[in-house]
């Protein structure tokens, strides 16, 4: 139901529970649409071309904000991860398309449900580790190679919601990724699941201090 059919619903209704029900159904869906436009603002006024120090775990908690909806819907629970990392060199609005892009895949591959995990650490080697890991359907073993090639889809087309299909989506991650000097790897096994693991160059410390 809308918030517009909650609204006319607590208007035209006279028992409180219906009324009080309705009413909080309207609040809830303010504040979800004040955190997606605070999240909206934040990217535009943090737009740049270059690359600067990006803290890993608040950029992945402002895209569950994003997708917090959906997640729900379909029933996936999130899992979060993230120790006390090192902030990445990157560009933070590039590398938050990369995190959409794959969380959504990670959506699409659990219709009934399952969990997301979400983790991010230092690899002890001047890289920040990012990691998207789903419950799903995973992805055969002959078509794993094959995933990060320009127009590549598993996918017949859009999903129920619109998404998916094009084949662009992991190429364009890769590219992302390797611009950053970064690297992009995927394990996958059939009926259990896939995981994503992101390699970032960690920002010097003078950039942080």
């Amino acid at each position: 139901m809308t918030i517009m059919n909650y609204a006319k619903m607590g208007l035209r209704r006279t028992d409180e529970a219906t009324r009080t029900k309705a009413l909080t159904r309207i609040l809830e869906a303010g504040q979800r649409a004040a955190k997606i436009t605070q999240t909206i603002l934040g990217a535009a006024r943090n737009r740049s071309d270059g690359f600067e120090p990006v803290e890993l775990d608040r950029l992945i908690r402002d895209t569950l904000v994003l997708l917090e909806r959906e997640l729900s819907k379909y029933r996936i629970s999130v899992e979060l991860h993230c120790d006390q990392a090192s902030p990445a060199m990157a560009n933070g609005n590039q590398i938050q398309q990369v995190l959409l892009n794959l969380m959504i895949n990670a959506r699409q591959a659990m219709p009934d449900g399952g969990r997301l995990l979400l983790a991010v650490r230092d690899d002890g080697e001047g890289m920040v580790e990012l990691i998207v890991r789903d419950t799903g359907s995973g992805i055969p073993a002959d078509v794993l190679p094959r995933i990060f090639d320009p127009f590549f889809s598993t996918k017949k087309g859009p999903d129920g919601t619109g998404k998916g299909g094009t084949g662009l989506g992991l190429s364009s991650c890769r590219n992302i990724i390797e611009a950053h000097r970064g690297r992009i790897r995927v394990q996958s096994t059939p009926g259990k699941g896939t995981q994503f693991t992101i390699k970032l160059p960690a920002a010097p410390v003078e950039c942080h201090a």
